[in-house]
């Protein structure tokens, strides 16, 4: 965010834009699940100046795959770890390709 883009933090994904009940009402979900899946570390919502959870549209995003996963039968706390799993694995896969650029480009040998 700048002087010349004062809203820039609109356009911020890790921006804690939405309440709880805002965001469960988003989600079509209710604002236990989000709790329940706060205390699963799945997400942790930032707090306002009043102590009310905060969410961002990438928590948001990660919120909506638990309740997919949820809403097909997986007990919450291995959705969680599912999706944890899936985050850690995509990382992994990034880590990869950027290694295997880096090992394809020829050296400044003489």
């Amino acid at each position: 965010m700048t002087a010349d883009d004062p809203f820039g933090r609109l356009d911020d994904d890790d921006y804690p834009a939405y309440t709880m009940g805002r965001a469960a009402e988003l989600l079509g979900t209710t604002q236990g699940f989000l709790r329940a899946i706060g205390e699963a570390r799945l997400i942790t919502p930032l707090r306002s100046a009043g102590g009310h959870r905060r969410y961002s549209r990438y928590q948001l995003r990660i919120a909506a795959r638990a309740r997919e996963l949820v809403d097909q039968g997986t007990p919450i706390e291995a959705a969680c770890r599912i999706i944890i799993l899936e985050d850690q694995l995509e990382e992994a896969r990034r880590l990869n390709a950027e290694y295997r650029r880096a090992a394809a480009q020829p050296t400044g040998g003489v």
